[in-house]
Order: structure tokens, then sequence, then C-alpha cells
């Protein structure tokens, strides 16, 4: 691995990384990746849709010798803003092909024709449901009698996929060997993917693997609730990503290309690190709720990187459905209950 710049390494075998900062986000930045084939450069994951990431994504390509006019296709792991955010933006430059599974698609398309206002009132009959107090609503309330306009909120004008990830199957990349691996958990449709070529510097295992926001190196992604206002069966996101770690775990690759940090190997050990994380976060749950707690107490009580009263607001709303998660997924084993006639509705372990 070496660097052609200080924003874009060299990974070898015609794949390159490009840092591409996601504006006032403590993660820093993206990295987009380039995978060199006999049709042209394609991208995966695209960045931030804002004017700076647009340059250090234009500039990156330029060190490497291409123009965003040059990418032949964009694979999108997964929907959110800092993978998918300039996906448009490059097919208008290049007229390339962006592909995401079909899971997300739907997200995206929900997303562009949901009417002003309709993710204001879903946010607020969701909160008030996990027992979020009054205050932490009202300004979702405001802005909705205010006219519900969010078109300043990333995501709504994110560009719909024209092509499908197919799980199991090789992508149509002249030359490459890239087969979708389905990991849901982080979103419903996100995807790994497989480059099963060997290493280019002789490691040992199975290729490589871009692997969107799932599997990080220092850090575990958020695992909420899958956002969709018409979703009444009750999905199991922990239950999901637990389950897609397994299955990345058992790949064998010989190093993992992700879309934030920076490369490393031993995507196994990786794997077990988190299984157990989340494992030992569950009992620490089950030991808060020896008493009847909603989802908003439970997050209040939860371990963050900060005190709760130091938590921003939107982030409060984050961390409130990671909560919502793991309940869902402690009631799905059998381990807690919701407590009858409680509302908002309290969970309490068995």
């Amino acid at each position: 691995m070496t660097e052609v710049t200080e924003a874009v390494t060299r990974h070898g075998g015609g794949v390159w990384s490009l840092r591409v900062p996601i504006p006032d986000n403590p993660l820093g930045h993206t990295l987009v990746h380039v995978l060199d084939t006999d049709r042209g450069p394609v991208l995966v994951d695209t960045g931030w849709d804002d004017p700076e990431s647009w340059g250090e994504l234009s500039a990156g390509l330029g060190a490497l010798g291409l123009s965003p006019a040059d990418v032949h296709g964009v694979v999108v792991t997964h929907h959110h803003p800092d993978h998918h955010g300039l996906s448009g933006r490059v097919r208008e430059e290049s007229g390339a092909w962006i592909a995401m599974h079909a899971a997300d698609i739907a997200v995206v398309r929900r997303t562009r024709d949901a009417e002003p206002g309709t993710w204001l009132d879903y946010l607020a009959r969701k909160l008030a449901a996990v027992g979020a107090p009054d205050e932490h609503t009202a300004p979702l309330r405001a802005a909705r009698a205010a006219g519900g306009r969010m078109r300043t909120l990333p995501g709504l004008r994110s560009a719909l996929p024209d092509r499908e990830i197919v799980p199991g199957e090789l992508l149509d990349l002249a030359s490459r060997r890239l087969r979708a691996v389905w990991t849901p958990g982080h979103t419903p449709g996100h995807v790994c993917l497989h480059l099963e070529e060997a290493h280019p510097a002789g490691l040992p295992g199975h290729g490589r693997l871009f692997s969107g926001d799932h599997l990080l190196p220092g850090i575990s992604p958020h695992i909420g609730l899958y956002e969709d206002p018409d979703d009444v069966t009750g999905t199991d996101p922990l239950g999901d990503y637990l389950d897609s770690l397994e299955r990345i775990g058992r790949l064998g690759v010989a190093e993992v290309l992700p879309a934030h940090q920076h490369a490393f190997t031993d995507a196994a050990g990786r794997v077990r690190e988190l299984l157990a994380h989340h494992e030992e976060r569950l009992t620490g749950l089950l030991a808060l709720l020896v008493v009847p707690l909603t989802p908003w107490q439970l997050a209040e009580r939860m371990e963050w990187n900060r005190p709760w009263d130091r938590i921003p607001y939107g982030s409060r709303n984050i961390a409130v459905s990671e909560a919502e998660a793991h309940v869902r997924r402690l009631v799905k084993l059998g381990r807690a209950e919701p407590v009858a006639g409680t509302d908002p509705v309290a969970y309490v372990a068995v």
C-alpha cells in the first residue's frame, strides 16, 4: 500500500482509495475506491454531496490521470449520503451507471417521492412512541407547522440508481471478478463487494473485500431501525447485522478495504470482536432492564461517546434508534418483553 498523494492511496492490482471529506462529521472522510476495468474506472461509493467533497473527489481522480467524465460506473454499498451523495453528479459528468441493492433503491425512491413534511410527521410520531419528551419533539412539530420544508436535508435529492445489485452474482465489470455479498444491518440493502482475485502483494486469503460501513477496523457501525414510515413488520436490524457479520467472517479474505478509517487484514478476528461487543452490550442492557424502561429511557442510560446531556439533538435520534434495535433483538431472543398496559411501551428483562 503506497500513497500517490496525501489523499490518494494505491492498494495495488488496479485499486486506489480517495479521501473525500464529510462536512462537519467526526469521521472526517469517506474512502472512495477506484477500480480499474477494461471499460474504464468504476467507483465504489462517491462521498457526500458538497462542493468541497466534489472538489476532492475530482482532485483525487486527477492524481490518477482521470476525471469524473472518465468514470464508467458507480457501485454504491448503501444509500447513506456519505456514500451515495455524489453519485448523481458523477453520472451527470460521465453518463456512468449507478448500481445499488434493491432494498436501498427502495429507500432512495421513497425518500425522493415523499411529500414535504412526511418525514417530520413520521419522526415526531416515532419518537413520541418510544418515550421522547415533548421538548424533544417540539422542533419537529414546529417545522411541520411551518410547512414541512425539508428539501435541504441530505438524501432528498439523491440520484435514483439505474442498476440493481443482485446478491451472490458477479457485477458486470470487464476483466474483474467483483461479487456482491448482501450484508443488511446498517441499512436494509447494504452490500459488501468481494474482489475474487489474488492479492497483489501475495497476502494469504481469498481476495479483497470492499466492506462499506459493514466492517470497519476501529469502530462499530450504527445499527438502528430501518427508517420506513410504512413498516409494520417489526424488522430486526441488529439480528440482520450479526448474521451478516458471520457471513463475511466465513469468506476468509486477505484484506478489507472499508469506507472509513483504513485498510486492514484479519477480517475474521475483527468479526469476532464485533460479535463479542454486541453480545456484551445486550448483556449490559438486560442489567438496565431490571426495571421497566422505554427505549428513550434506555438510551439515556446507555454508554455513548459522551454524556447524554452533551449529545446533540440529531445524534439523540440516532442513539434512541440504536436502543430500539437492541431492544427488538432482546425481545426476539426471548430475553426481554414489553410491559402490558404501558404507553409509551416500556420493556423489562425476563
